[in-house]
């Protein structure tokens, strides 16, 4: 068990709370395993209808912590983080997320697989994967250009660099932008007005309109974590965890 990571269930909506804020929720094996749980109990449990993922309304996530990844790196399909990933792209209820201040990796790429996210107006989405020496994952690589259209996602990507809650509600990753006090609260009120519909016709909703997309996504997925794993025992990757543990600017001159 971790308190990291905090779960409350009322009315039929299941509360996943990043709770790290100390480290900025920044993300261990531990938490991932503990949302990969609730995640899979909330799938199972008829009287949970929806999940909200949420964290402080000063901050989603750093993303993974590095220290946390380097000693226990993911290792397979059947580690915390593929569990974590692979519940969410195949949750069958409605998934909807609160997201305020920095929400960086995994903090950005975990929102493609949400049905609706409401924003902080401090968000500030980043995927700085290629800075760290690695690939997209969660599908990403196959979702952001989808989404994005290419050249942008291209810019997300390639640069890492992050762009606010505007642009992600002008390209469709977020539904609303609201002040950040008030983020979490709305999202709420949302799952709450879902719980109270009919859950076969969301879920039959909802199945529609991934059924054709589900499949690629698992297989991105998949594919994602070979080269990710892979990289991970690169120069590139070592060079750019060794500058972040020594708050150095990396140097991937020659790399």
């Amino acid at each position: 068990m971790t308190t990291d990571i905090l779960t409350h269930a009322e009315a039929g909506v299941l509360t996943i709370t990043l709770n790290r804020l100390a480290r900025k929720n920044s993300i261990t094996s531990a938490m991932y395993g503990a949302m990969a749980d609730a995640i899979d109990h909330a799938a199972a449990d008829p009287s949970l209808r929806v999940v909200l993922i949420q964290g402080h309304e000063t901050v989603f996530s750093a993303g993974n912590d590095i220290g946390d990844f380097q000693s226990k790196p993911p290792a397979g399909q059947d580690s915390p983080v593929f569990r974590f990933l692979r519940g969410i792209a195949t949750f069958p209820k409605p998934l909807v997320a609160a997201v305020c201040g920095p929400a960086v990796g995994i903090g950005t790429t975990m929102l493609f697989h949400c049905d609706l996210v409401y924003a902080g107006d401090n968000a500030a989405f980043s995927m700085p994967f290629v800075n760290l020496g690695l690939c997209p994952e969660a599908a990403s690589s196959l979702l952001v250009p989808q989404m994005m259209g290419y050249h942008r996602a291209a810019e997300a990507l390639l640069l890492g660099e992050p762009f606010m809650a505007e642009a992600a509600l002008e390209v469709g990753l977020v539904n609303r932008v609201v002040p950040p006090t008030e983020a979490n609260g709305v999202a709420r009120l949302v799952a709450l007005k879902l719980a109270a519909k009919p859950q076969s016709a969301l879920a039959e909703t909802k199945r529609l309109m991934k059924k054709n997309a589900q499949p690629a996504v698992l297989q991105q997925m998949a594919d994602e974590g070979v080269s990710f794993a892979r990289m991970l025992g690169e120069p590139a990757a070592r060079e750019a965890f060794g500058a972040f543990m020594d708050k150095r600017k990396p140097d991937f001159s020659g790399l």
